[in-house]
């Protein structure tokens, strides 16, 4: 059993609504880690479980800036959903914290950090708390996150029904997933950080890689295969988008969004830095294509 502390249940006031807020501490393994949710104020319809959205900051962010970066709360009230933005872990429990994700990054890999624990536990937590439908979990994050995401998503993949990392990338020695997960994934062509290409990283990542990145659409052709999927996409343009989707099973969706001005950002979204950083694309909105991916979900 892990040791669960809910530090804290207040009312947050968004132009859609009111919304609770609820600070989770989990007890895994060695260390407590922490987690910040949104859950609707009014009950679910008919008793109804909700759709829960893990949503993982970049290395070197925290649950606050994932929550700025992304807009997913909200979607909260709108769509009837819970989210979640847990904290990764660093020398300092609020600042510069990252993820576990085998080859990146920085201090959770130095440490071998066990992220998939925690995302797992707190799964759990929040399906016995909140009333969440353990059918319809969805993770997604950007960067580090992104890399989480898919790492998580391979390991935890009879918990997980979808995933949507945002300029992340795979390294080539992923193990076979675990089981079939539906994948949309964002890239921006003009990422000097998570080179589309493929590669070494840019500034940010610099040193913090043990491995270098695979092309973006490796990222695609990882699910693909797990999922029982064509080898080969069809490619589509519209706008400022170039869009792959695998023909895959129903169910089992793979597609890969690049956006062709689109640098290390969340397209649509806020920057996740208070200085610098890439310009953030006006489109397309990330967050709500996830959403309506995650939503379609059988």
């Amino acid at each position: 059993m892990h040791r669960i502390v809910i530090a804290a249940i207040v009312l947050l006031s968004t132009p859609l609504g009111a919304q609770r807020s609820v600070r989770y501490e989990l007890r895994v393994g060695p260390s407590t880690r922490s987690a910040e949710v949104r859950v609707p104020r009014a009950p679910a319809a008919n008793s109804q479980r909700r759709p829960l959205v893990i949503a993982l900051h970049g290395g070197g962010g925290n649950a606050a800036n994932a929550e700025t970066m992304t807009g997913f709360s909200a979607l909260v009230e709108r769509e009837g959903i819970v989210v979640a933005y847990p904290n990764g872990s660093g020398r300092s429990p609020r600042r510069l914290l990252t993820w576990n994700a085998r080859n990146c990054c920085a201090w959770a890999m130095e440490r071998n950090v066990d992220d998939v624990a925690f995302l797992s536990a707190l799964i759990d937590t929040l399906v016995a708390s909140q009333a969440v439908d353990p059918a319809r979990v969805f993770v997604t994050g950007m960067s580090n996150g992104a890399m989480m995401t898919h790492h998580a998503a391979w390991r935890l993949g009879r918990k997980v029904r979808a995933i949507a990392p945002v300029v992340g990338a795979v390294f080539g020695d992923e193990p076979a997933a675990l089981a079939p997960v539906r994948a949309i994934i964002f890239n921006g062509m003009r990422d000097a950080n998570v080179p589309f290409a493929g590669g070494k990283p840019g500034s940010i990542g610099r040193n913090t890689w043990r491995r270098d990145a695979r092309p973006a659409l490796e990222q695609g052709l990882y699910w693909a295969r797990a999922n029982g999927c064509g080898p080969e996409p069809r490619r589509d343009s519209v706008r400022n988008v170039v869009t792959y989707r695998w023909p895959c099973p129903a169910g089992r969706e793979v597609e890969l969004h690049a956006v062709v001005d689109g640098g290390h950002a969340w397209p649509g979204g806020q920057s996740g830095r208070r200085r610098g950083g890439d310009p953030v694309p006006a489109s397309p909105n990330a967050t709500e294509m996830i959403w309506a991916f995650f939503k379609a979900s059988p």
